[in-house]
């Protein structure tokens, strides 16, 4: 039978498990719409990763004792993605970001020869770029079934997902509701301003290379240390048997987590929020 101390431990820990995975839940953002296509990956990713999770805490939890060290090692990796990666995502938004100007300026010039937008949106859509081809053949799938154009684009910005195509895609609606001139020129401005926020980016993520691997590399080693003086020394670590010790730990680890979270965010980019987005009444 289990003491009261046990209880207690494990209580503490389930209390403290609940809370990481609020936290980490909280920083992700809320703001952005679920995309279709991936959905099922997603899904399976986030299954694989928390049995992989659970696994971990498990095996620290029975090496250990110390449910504040299982929980914390379960939410790190969980996170893992999050604090150790970024640099794919940054790559895929700035081939988006590009795949979105040559597209804005192919339609442009589309346009040019008195072409309408339910006939230039389908001649430009199978020539750009891959970053953004499935996006825009849904839009094509979607005008084939006679739906409105506006609803399509508002889709299409939903798919892409990003600040800069909802410039796009605005001027677009706007355009097929009032079919008033000077279409080209707002999207020249637009693809001209594109390619300026990507330069940017360019600019901006090779100086931060640096910061993210500096990061990436504290992180590893941080956790690689405790790990090793757990393993080797551990009469260093006996305080933390106590359910006291198990506060103490507590307070570590959620320095630790705070520290993680801040240089992963002195590693990363904002971006401005969305604005074409519709919010669901509750």
């Amino acid at each position: 039978m289990m003491s009261s101390t046990t209880v207690l431990m494990i209580v503490m820990g389930g209390v403290i498990g609940g809370g990481i995975v609020l936290f980490v839940a909280a920083m992700r953002p809320t703001h952005r719409p679920p995309r279709v296509a991936g959905g099922r990956n997603l899904v399976e990713r986030l299954g694989r990763r928390t049995l992989i999770a659970i696994g971990v805490g498990l095996v620290v939890l029975v090496g250990t004792a110390w449910p504040v060290a299982a929980v914390a090692s379960a939410a790190l990796v969980l996170a893992a993605p999050a604090l150790f990666g970024g640099a794919k995502t940054e790559r895929e938004a700035m081939a988006r970001l590009e795949g979105l100007a040559t597209w804005t300026e192919s339609l442009r010039d589309t346009i040019a020869g008195a072409v309408g937008l339910e006939q230039a949106i389908p001649a430009t859509a199978y020539a750009a770029s891959p970053a953004i081809r499935p996006q825009l053949r849904m839009v094509v799938d979607r005008l084939r079934v006679r739906t409105p154009l506006a609803v399509a684009l508002r889709r299409l910005a939903d798919d892409l997902d990003d600040p800069s195509a909802d410039m796009v895609v605005a001027a677009l609606i706007l355009n097929s509701k009032l079919r008033g001139p000077g279409l080209r020129q707002v999207l020249t401005s637009l693809s001209e301003a594109a390619r300026a926020e990507l330069e940017m980016r360019q600019r901006v993520t090779a100086g931060r290379s640096a910061t993210r691997r500096s990061s990436q590399i504290v992180m590893a080693f941080s956790v690689g240390v405790i790990a090793l003086l757990t393993i080797v020394n551990p009469s260093y670590v006996a305080p933390y048997d106590s359910p006291t010790g198990q506060v103490v730990l507590l307070v570590v680890v959620a320095c630790f987590a705070g520290g993680f979270f801040w240089m992963k965010r002195l590693s990363g980019i904002d971006t401005p929020r969305r604005f074409l987005v519709v919010e669901e009444d509750a």
